[in-house]
């Protein structure tokens, strides 16, 4: 059975990209994803690169970004989550 990672690691510039795509200021967004404006901007910034697999699926479902799409991950974390689905893990 596929155990989901202790914490992805994130691309801030792609999570902040997203969320100005669809016109989401920095305190709605922290606000729907349940996380505060400063630590949405430290994930923004790079200060914080990593959530918990809640934040993490919140912060997704927030962006409108489906679970196959790795965009809010950061490169090294994309490439080992493609590696993992082709390997018979979800």
């Amino acid at each position: 059975m596929h155990r989901p990672p202790a914490t992805y690691l994130v691309d801030g510039t792609a999570i902040r990209t997203r969320r100005m795509d669809l016109g989401m200021s920095q305190v709605d967004c922290a606000a729907r994803v349940g996380i505060s404006r400063p630590y949405l901007s430290q994930l923004e910034t790079g200060h914080r690169d990593s959530v918990r697999p809640p934040t993490y699926k919140r912060l997704r479902t927030v962006l409108d970004v489906p679970d196959d799409d790795d965009r809010l991950l950061a490169e090294e974390a994309a490439r080992e989550e493609a590696h993992g689905r082709r390997h018979g893990s979800p």
